[in-house]
């Protein structure tokens, strides 16, 4: 497992496409499986052009990140701006095989106005599993994090892996700490999660600390606050030890949840 943190380039998606060019080289270089990226690495969060780069994404980009995809050999997980099955641009977080199709696709579904998201993009309105080599897998965007209820939801689905892929702030880096912590606990799960670093124009500065949570909420990597390529190895067993061994997800009554 690899995560690139990296500063992503406000509006340059071509030098953002070479620094993780280098990034996949390194992670492939280290016999790494997967490369998980952060929110809208290519573009960042230059929204009011947002329609053009989904166009771009989808007439040229994609094909250069599916080429590298290939070169390398990696898995690669990331969110870009793409267009939706309307051609509305929306913040989509893909996975990529190492023979360059898409494996799985989710659009993020709660939209961050801060950022500007309900004003320029559309939001997606299905959280999917899939089934990948090395388990049941999901993907989630950044602000995606503060709704338990939908992690809960990927679980139920059997999920067993997470990837959150994000671009979150310096000014709350305890609480993504923290949520990172919970999210893994109270699902059992892997949680593996890719936040940039560096600072927007708008003078934004960024958190990092990109980490790989294990389901007992241990930390198997955490970054700090500079561009890196972290490495973690997972067993996948260690689920199933988990679970078996604190079958709290066991005692849930779905039921009384119900409205």
């Amino acid at each position: 497992m690899a995560l690139g943190q990296i500063d992503v380039l406000a509006g340059r998606p071509a030098a953002n496409l070479e620094q993780v060019t280098l990034l996949a080289q390194e992670a492939a270089h280290q016999d790494s499986d997967l490369l998980v990226l952060p929110e809208l690495w290519l573009s960042g969060y230059d929204l009011p052009r947002s329609e053009a780069y989904a166009q771009a994404f989808a007439g040229e980009y994609q094909a250069r990140w599916a080429a590298l995809a290939r070169e390398t050999g990696l898995y690669m997980a990331g969110s870009v701006l793409a267009p939706d099955a309307a051609g509305r641009p929306a913040n989509t977080a893909l996975l990529l095989s190492p023979q360059g199709e898409t494996l799985a696709t989710y659009r993020k579904i709660y939209l961050f106005e801060p950022m500007g998201e309900k004003r320029y993009l559309a939001p997606g309105d299905t959280a999917p599993c899939f089934d990948l080599p090395w388990g049941r897998t999901a993907l989630s965007i950044c602000y995606d994090l503060r709704f338990p209820e939908l992690f809960r939801h990927l679980t139920a689905q059997g999920a067993v892996i997470v990837l959150l892929v994000a671009q979150w702030p310096n000014v709350r880096t305890e609480h993504w700490r923290l949520l990172l912590r919970a999210r893994a606990i109270e699902n059992q799960s892997f949680l593996i999660a890719c936040n940039r670093v560096g600072q927007d124009p708008n003078g934004t500065a960024y958190a990092g600390h990109s980490a790989v949570l294990g389901p007992w909420g241990a930390v198997l990597a955490e970054g700090g606050t500079e561009a890196a390529l972290l490495l973690a190895d997972l067993d996948m067993e260690e689920v199933t030890r988990t679970r078996h061994k604190f079958p709290v997800l066991e005692d849930r009554r779905e039921g009384l949840y119900q409205q």
